[in-house]
């Protein structure tokens, strides 16, 4: 069995808070959606800003692309057609926000997989086209996790308002 590097595993623990294991700072990603029908998900609070769907699909799409970053992947593999952030189908039916979760779950545990894997010597390292470091954009990911389950927190209470 490999040993992880001191490095790898904090990242791990950075990445696991940031989506799903309890924290001292409230809600993660994962639990900020926990609960959310399609119908809450697909509301927005005025036109041209995000929904909690987007958002969701949006934080799969950017897992998929680290992934894809730290195992010098090729593009165009994510199962939606786009990048970044994604216009909604007309169908905002329950079964597809459910696989819209699904597919956010599936993403964040191959990404995961692939830091696991990640060697430590590389984690310093740039990728061909890229000034940021492999060891940043790991942490920025957790991160971006944070901030997307604040944005969800928020548009939950904003929506109880309306």
């Amino acid at each position: 069995m490999r040993t992880r590097s001191a490095e790898i595993r904090l990242l791990l623990q950075l990445i696991d808070e940031a989506y799903e294991r309890k924290t001292w700072h409230g809600p993660n990603l994962k639990g900020s959606l926990r609960r959310v029908s399609a119908e809450e998900a697909a509301w927005r609070p005025s036109a041209n800003r995000h929904n909690i769907w987007e958002i969701a699909v949006h934080a799969a799409y950017w897992k998929y692309a680290v992934r894809r970053r730290l195992l010098d992947g090729k593009r165009g593999s994510f199962p939606l057609k786009g990048s970044d952030w994604f216009k909604l189908p007309a169908d905002k039916s329950e079964a597809l926000w459910k696989e819209h979760l699904h597919l956010l779950e599936q993403t964040h545990r191959s990404m995961r997989d692939a830091i696991e894997q990640f060697p430590a010597s590389k984690l310093y390292a740039t990728t061909p086209h890229s000034k940021v470091t492999n060891i940043a954009v790991i942490y920025g990911i957790a991160n971006h996790d944070i901030y997307h389950a604040g944005q969800i927190q928020l548009l939950k209470r904003l929506r109880e308002k309306k």
